[in-house]
């Protein structure tokens, strides 16, 4: 039995030494450890697996973090961090104060970027590079920045490639192309690929016609070769994989097989050595050496794409332990919101949905099946969705952007400059709002109140629970005055029955659900589960409080705002956003502003700081998003009205 060799890498240069027989061992170590371990405790599977030869090439051949990988989204980067010290805390990652689900500065200095988000490893490894020869260092480390064909259908990409082939900043992209982001790739690009994918000897049929040409006897072959430079770019243009790269003046080298060390050594070396931008194009598997995935084609790749907790047992799929008879779970409002939305286009043909690359996330996949002729994925490209949402809108279209609150900052001049400002009517369908969970501060949803409710013509609104969705989208398609956006948790809603039929909500205006007197607790969203916890709370030490659901953070209920505040000594509000300039503030600025009586107020929701990752019930405690802590700063701020608001 051969001796294992990753117990041994404790720091990437311990693989300098190794043969490549023992690197490739090496990466068929690290695929098993991830198997085993992201199968027992849930993650981002299928990448990592495609990545496991890369990450041992990379750094076999660099000294890092002198030498700087940038791995974009971070999808694929479990390989880097098994190489780079944290082997024996892979079982944490995603954990609450365990790893973090992808790169993070502040967890090893081999992370030289946070990400999260697509398509910025590029832009990231163009600035790097210039730094260094900025401060008289050019040669202070190579750069490399992986990043895959899903990516590639992020404009940030194409903007980085067009910056560095115009400086001729000296570092190597490594596209990773395996068809697949989360979902299936779309568009144009992602056939471009494809057919360089099906197609690996047309980079050298090239080279040997422009070689042959130059050997026509009869004077004819010195004719061709005089032609030079014109001659070349003619051929290439027949024939070359890599003509976009190469009309940026990239140097490109493919396709490689991602799964071969030796053959990743020599693409790379050669392109670390050219002084120049390199593209190294690799075709890996996701969910290389996991047979359901590898095998499963393009199902089996997306289903792959992360693995749930004690999923894999003995390097294969679990058999799923029998569950015992019992009320069934509510349905996800993922799963409300797609199966409300098709009843919508059943409704009305002018309503289209739209995602960025990720519709089963968005529950668009629903509407894929059903209505096909509705759905539109544009790729990871969330400012085009906006913009091709104004198209829409421009001719009568109802155009429903599902989109994460998390990536639909990625669309923010959009939104502002091509929809607020035109007062165009799209629907903004914001899933993962509030704290998301183990994917972490880059997928939380904590900001979209902020910065959608400073925008004039903006309507904002978020669902108690999930009936209360299938109102709110109803509400948002049939309105007709400008952009209005929805905001909803990920995860299951609350228990409650779906109406047989939508009813539409008058625009900025809220309800009271239970009276009370003393203390009115206003709940925006997630936020009036909260405040009914906290009421009952409050009702067990004899202190019964108003609790009511604003629905709208814009335009807020004035009038409901000011029978509140001159019925109460105490208004709290209660919100899963970032208390600046969030639900609070508004009511707040709404009291005020109108000359109406202001009473103490006491705002909850997440604080001024990017909140980790883990499961969201210890999240929420953390941050004091709890119906416990709740009541406890009520009762305190009754029981003393000097102590102070602030605090969670």
């Amino acid at each position: 039995m051969t001796e294992p060799i990753l117990p041994r890498i404790d720091r990437p240069q311990d693989l300098h030494a190794l043969s490549e027989a023992e690197l490739q061992q090496v990466a068929q170590e690290v695929r098993e450890h991830i198997i085993d371990t992201v199968g027992e405790i849930g993650g981002h599977f299928g990448a990592n697996l495609g990545t496991c030869e890369l990450a041992v090439a990379l750094h076999s051949l660099l000294d890092s973090p002198r030498d700087k990988i940038l791995w974009d989204v971070g999808h694929q980067a479990y390989p880097h961090k098994i190489l780079t010290g944290r082997r024996d805390q892979l079982a944490t990652i995603r954990q609450y104060e365990g790893l973090a689900p992808f790169c993070a500065r502040h967890e090893s200095e081999h992370d030289v970027m946070g990400a999260g988000h697509a398509s910025t490893s590029i832009g990231y490894a163009v600035g790097i590079k210039e730094a260094m020869r900025l401060r008289g260092e050019p040669d202070a480390g190579k750069v490399v920045a992986v990043i895959g064909d899903g990516a590639m259908t992020g404009g940030v990409a194409f903007e980085a490639i067009h910056q560095a082939g115009g400086l001729g900043t000296p570092m190597v992209v490594v596209l990773n192309d395996n068809g697949m982001s989360i979902a299936p790739n779309v568009g144009a690009l992602n056939r471009y690929f494809n057919r360089i994918r099906m197609n690996p000897k047309l980079y050298r049929a090239r080279e040997g016609v422009e070689e042959k040409l130059t050997r026509l006897p009869a004077g004819i072959g010195a004719a061709f070769e005089h032609l030079g430079p014109q001659l070349k770019e003619s051929i290439k243009a027949f024939w070359a994989p890599g003509l976009f790269w190469e009309e940026l003046d990239w140097a490109y080298v493919g396709v490689i097989d991602g799964h071969d060390v030796h053959a990743l050594r020599d693409a790379l070396s050669e392109a670390l050595d050219a002084q120049r931008p390199v593209v190294v194009h690799i075709a890996t598997v996701k969910g290389k050496g996991f047979e359901p995935a590898e095998l499963g084609g393009l199902e089996g790749m997306e289903k792959w794409h992360a693995a749930k907790p004690k999923s894999i047992a003995n390097g294969a799929p679990a058999k799923a332990a029998p569950k015992p008879a019992a009320t069934p779970a509510p349905p996800a409002y993922t799963t409300v919101f797609g199966e409300a939305l098709v009843r919508e286009v059943e409704r009305d043909e002018r309503i289209v949905g739209i995602t960025a690359a990720m519709n089963s996330g968005t529950g668009l996949n629903i509407l894929q099946k059903a209505r096909p002729e509705h759905y539109f994925d544009v790729g990871i490209a969330e400012q085009q969705a906006v913009l091709f949402a104004s198209g829409l809108a421009l001719e009568g279209a109802k155009p429903v952007c599902a989109i994460y609150s998390t990536f639909l900052q990625r669309a923010f001049d959009q939104i502002v400059h091509d929809v607020a400002l035109q007062r165009l009517n799209v629907v903004f369908a914001m899933d993962r709002a509030g704290l998301v969970g183990d994917d972490g501060p880059t997928h939380h949803g904590a900001f979209d109140i902020a910065y959608l409710r400073c925008l004039p013509n903006m309507v904002l609104m978020a669902p108690r629970d999930e009936a209360q969705l299938v109102h709110m989208l109803h509400t948002a398609v049939t309105y007709d005055d400008g952009p209005i956006a929805l905001r909803y948790p990920r995860g299951e809603g609350v228990g409650v029955p779906l109406p047989d039929a939508p009813q539409a909500i008058e625009i900025g205006t809220g309800e009271i659900l239970r009276e009370g007197e003393r203390v009115a607790i206003v709940g925006y969203g997630t936020g009036v589960q909260k405040a009914r916890e906290a009421a009952d709370l409050l009702a067990d030490s004899g202190i019964d409080a108003t609790v009511a659901d604003a629905r709208f953070a814009k335009p807020l209920d004035r009038a409901l705002l000011a029978q509140l505040a001159a019925e109460h000594d105490l208004l709290v509000t209660v919100e899963e956003g970032v208390l600046q300039g969030g639900f609070g503030t508004g009511v707040w600025e709404t009291l005020n502003d109108g000359g109406l009586t202001v009473p103490r107020i006491l705002r909850v929701g997440l604080p001024d700081r990017f909140v980790t990752h883990g499961k969201p019930a210890l999240l929420h405690a953390e941050v004091g998003f709890t119906g416990e802590r709740i009541a406890e700063r009520i009762t305190s701020a009754l029981r003393d009205p000097r102590t102070a608001l602030a605090g969670r």
